[in-house]
């Protein structure tokens, strides 16, 4: 059932829980209770529920125990999609170069980039991290921008929506000159915007049994600025590149699943008050409910795909069709710079190109469950339940019935997240309103595959930047909503959260 208020919403728009991205087969009566049945928290945890080892359905794959874990297809793709999946990982780890250059089908970079390619930030298609001292990149982490908007400056339409149902999250622009993001490369002729410059100060915490943790503070900078100095009032967020595995399910759960979650005025005295993101379509002119990203700025997977083809790479799509990418009108030699439109593709990818990389983005398998029976991870799952990480991290949920996706067509999952924003305190603020968010909201991360992370990336930092070298370190830097948990887990036995850890691992 919807809580009042996201009821309200939906009432103020009910084109926000249109899904024009999917063609989706109503659910019956019986459907809707089986669902309500088998979606229900556990309540017994001295064994595994009925399906737990597939987190992605008849969609999971058996872990693999190298670095290729979340770059298979979906376990339950047809053999005739196979190969649009091996087209399109072609596509994502292809090398763009900048123009004019005599591959055609590849140039357009830039002029002012991230990276060159999709997987040069999404490592085997896993988790990015923050540079490892001065002399390493950053080529999987770059930081956000926005300035303040002038009172006098029109609205949005989404601006102008959210408005309209009660929102009051500051607005925002882009920097008049750096645009919504910070490159931190040229191509030849056009220097780099930045570069990123981080800091940490290691802050201890007791935990109980006399143990004890380091956490380390970021300190975030853009040094030697390439275009001038940031507009006044600019605000920076850190992110790095998210896992992309099961992008394809979440995209699937049904809009009203997820706003029944929601409880902007916390009306059940609970302390959780999880609000839907609504941002803009650009695809589909209209208010959507917000799913991809750090903090769901994305409605579907093939905005947020072309999004980044914009701003990491600077190449152009159907939807954001800017030659220049990210580069702003006080950038005038980037704009005037060669570029790859004009050809046979029409933009630098067409139409049928992302396409494929959204084929293969949204078919990115979950590995099974490890150990999901052992008497340690059950304890630590049922750890996880008392002390409320379910709250946000909602275990499972069906996906809708599709017409043509066979791959994510209802699906019991169980993805750990309510992709709503919960207000996750001042120690993991970035300050920075992004659409409906405000600077203290994040949407919930799902957490299937999370155990996998070292194996597929070789490192274990967590969170939107990477600051947490541990799922420990993760734990104890919730705040906000999520503070009586993590109060829970530095003072239970270490036992207890030797078991929570665990059970993490498992997923």
């Amino acid at each position: 059932m919807l809580t009042v208020a996201a009821a309200s919403m939906a009432a103020a728009a009910p084109q926000a829980l249109e899904e024009p991205h999917l063609k989706v087969i109503p659910r019956t009566a019986e459907e809707a209770a089986r669902i309500a049945k088998v979606t229900a928290p556990a309540t017994e945890f001295d064994r595994p529920e009925p399906f737990e080892t597939n987190p992605a359905g008849a969609a999971t794959v058996s872990p693999r125990g190298n670095a290729d874990a979340f770059s298979l297809p979906s376990g339950n793709i047809p053999f005739e999609r196979e190969l649009d999946f091996k087209v399109g990982n072609g596509l994502f780890k292809k090398l763009w170069v900048s123009s004019p250059s005599s591959t055609l089908a590849s140039d357009g970079l830039g002029p002012l980039f991230n990276a060159r390619s999709c997987q040069r930030c999404h490592l085997k298609d896993g988790r990015g991290h923050p540079p490892e001292g001065p002399q390493d990149d950053a080529v999987s982490m770059f930081l956000r921008i926005s300035v303040p908007t002038p009172p006098e400056e029109a609205m949005s339409e989404i601006e102008a929506f959210l408005l309209s149902v009660g929102d009051k999250t500051p607005r925002t622009r882009p920097d008049p000159v750096y645009g919504g993001q910070l490159q931190d490369f040229g191509v030849a002729g056009h220097p780099a915007e930045y570069r990123l410059g981080v800091s940490y100060e290691e802050v201890e915490v007791a935990l109980s049994e006399g143990e004890t943790a380091s956490l380390r503070r970021p300190t975030y900078s853009a040094e030697d600025l390439g275009y001038g100095p940031l507009a006044e009032g600019a605000m920076l967020s850190p992110r790095v590149a998210p896992p992309m595995i099961g992008l394809g399910l979440l995209e699937a759960i049904p809009a009203a699943d997820i706003l029944a979650l929601a409880d902007p005025e916390d009306a059940d005295g609970d302390g959780i008050s999880g609000r839907a993101q609504i941002v803009w379509s650009f695809e589909h002119a209209r208010p959507m409910l917000g799913r991809f990203g750090w903090k769901a700025g994305a409605p579907t997977i093939r905005e947020q795909s072309a999004s980044a083809f914009a701003g990491d790479i600077g190449i152009s799509s159907p939807i954001f069709d800017a030659a220049w990418g990210d580069c702003t009108a006080e950038q005038a030699a980037c704009r005037a710079a060669p570029h790859g439109d004009g050809d046979d593709r029409g933009t630098e990818i067409d139409a049928e190109g992302l396409d494929l990389v959204t084929f293969y983005s949204r078919n990115l398998a979950v590995p099974a469950r490890r150990d999901v029976g052992a008497p340690e991870v059950l304890r630590g799952k049922a750890v996880f339940h008392e002390v409320g990480c379910t709250s946000c991290h909602q275990p499972k949920f069906v996906t809708e019935r599709l017409e043509d996706q066979p791959e994510q067509s209802f699906q019991l999952i169980w993805p750990m997240t309510d992709l709503l924003l919960h207000d996750m305190g001042e120690g993991l603020a970035d300050n920075r309103p992004e659409g409906r968010a405000n600077g203290r909201e994040w949407r919930t991360a799902p957490l299937w595959g999370i155990g996998l992370t070292e194996q597929v990336n070789g490192h274990t930092q967590f969170l939107h930047d990477g600051r947490a070298r541990s799922l420990l370190e993760a734990v104890l830097w919730h705040g906000g909503e999520a503070q009586p948990a993590r109060d829970a887990v530095v003072d239970m036995p270490k036992a207890d959260r030797d078991a929570l850890i665990r059970y993490l691992e498992s997923l």
